[in-house]
């Protein structure tokens, strides 16, 4: 009987241990060299864990455990044929994974038993109930040791159960707790930190939208048929940005130590949604991309982040961030900074307001923008003057170009 130990690997560099977020598979069941078996949570990121070999899987961790890199979660027994019948599954997609380690050991449980508690939903019943907004206590389990399985969820649905009632939202007084991901436990240390550790502070303006939106409504069409991507208002913001970024350094930069770190290149963080919280992928050398590199690039990151595919390598590094509220409704907002860098900038929702232009009261859409910054590097001058600044550009979108000759069309690239 062939054997081999699964260990944890690193997902990048000072990562020392990681969470098993969940299992995907049972323990006892075959798996497939490659198919992804485990999500686990560092402090940064979540990721696929790969199984290494094909066969018979025997877990030795639970799901919600803290493992060290290098600690062995889980055996396959590489000598056990595939049961008749049994479903191909994908394989996970991964850069790399690490070499196997093959080591004969016996298995001591031919017949292992699941590791999971009566009541506990298999990984797709679990989805399924989320989805449905199910709990468990509403559900009849059928599977082994009084395990739920997709099955028992799909019969729950089918008898007209109504999901709304049971999430537990008045009439009763009932509550419940869920232990905080290893990457949910990280950005609030750091978020208490920024609190503690600088001399934060917000400085306000507001943009009159309709240039930029003119811009987008003229040329949006053309834009999405010759780069194959749609125009929105984060590129333009992050290109006005880095425009800024150029002329206050000091706002690109970050303290270490007794000394200020000043960059000559804007690398972008985007603060994006996704299912485990806000993550933070960085836009590299964004002061040399155009408008569709950024669009192009924004997309991409975003996508990786809701599929729960980023890595900690697409979250270090950044010199600025942008995080855009918004999307949400939100009118306005005091950013926190992200460490180890020294400002951000908060967009927020486009609404109709009645502003003076010209002596005239006009209806124009309005953004507020908020810069967060800490005090100890940027003076108020500087920070009022590249918010002044990005407003500038936003609101006058040729500025970017320093005279080209027709600036809509060179600013987008067509």
């Amino acid at each position: 009987m062939a054997t081999i130990e699964m260990k944890v690997p690193s997902p990048g560099e000072s990562i020392s241990e990681v969470e098993i977020a969940q299992w995907l598979v049972a323990d006892g069941d075959y798996v497939e060299k490659d198919q992804a078996i485990a999500e686990v949570d560092s402090d940064k990121a979540t990721l696929e864990l790969p199984a290494e070999q094909s066969g018979i899987i025997t877990l030795k961790a639970e799901a919600g455990d803290t493992v060290k890199v290098g600690q062995v979660v889980c055996l396959i027994d590489t000598s056990a044929a595939k049961p008749e019948g049994a479903p191909k599954v994908e394989a996970a997609k991964v850069e790399a994974t690490p070499e196997p380690q093959k080591t004969p050991t016996p298995v001591p449980n031919p017949n292992p038993v699941t590791s999971y508690a009566a009541g506990t939903p298999s990984p797709a019943a679990a989805k399924l109930m989320t989805e449905n907004n199910l709990s468990s206590q509403h559900i009849s389990p059928s599977g082994k040791d009084g395990r739920i399985t997709k099955n028992d969820v799909m019969k729950a649905l089918a008898s007209g159960f109504d999901g709304s009632a049971a999430s537990g939202w008045g009439g009763t007084r009932e509550i419940r707790r869920e232990k905080m991901s290893m990457l949910r436990r990280k950005i609030a240390e750091r978020l208490v930190s920024v609190k503690n550790e600088t001399a934060m502070l917000t400085t306000f303006n507001e943009i009159d939208m309709k240039p930029v939106m003119d811009l987008r409504a003229k040329y949006k069409d053309a834009f999405a048929k010759h780069h194959e991507v749609n125009l929105g208002f984060m590129s333009v913001f992050t290109k006005a940005v880095t425009e800024a970024l150029k002329l206050f350094p000091a706002v690109n930069g970050q303290i270490d130590g007794h000394e200020i770190v000043f960059h000559d290149y804007a690398d972008v963080g985007i603060a994006v949604s996704s299912p485990k919280g806000l993550m933070v992928p960085v836009l590299r050398n964004a002061e040399q991309m155009s408008l569709a590199d950024i669009e192009r690039e924004i997309k991409r990151l975003a996508v990786k982040a809701r599929d729960g595919k980023i890595t900690p390598e697409d979250m270090t590094g950044g010199t600025f961030t942008i995080t855009n509220g918004g999307v949400f409704g939100s009118m306005l907002s005091t950013p926190i900074i992200n460490p180890p860098q020294s400002a951000i900038l908060g967009m927020h929702n486009i609404v109709e307001r009645p502003v003076a232009v010209k002596g005239q009261v006009e209806i124009r859409p309005i953004m507020y923008v908020a810069l967060s910054y800490d005090h100890r590097i940027i003076d108020g001058k500087e920070s009022v003057g590249f918010l002044v600044k990005v407003k500038e550009m936003i609101e006058n979108p040729e500025r970017m170009l320093f005279g080209a000759k027709d600036p809509a069309e060179i600013l987008l690239g067509l």
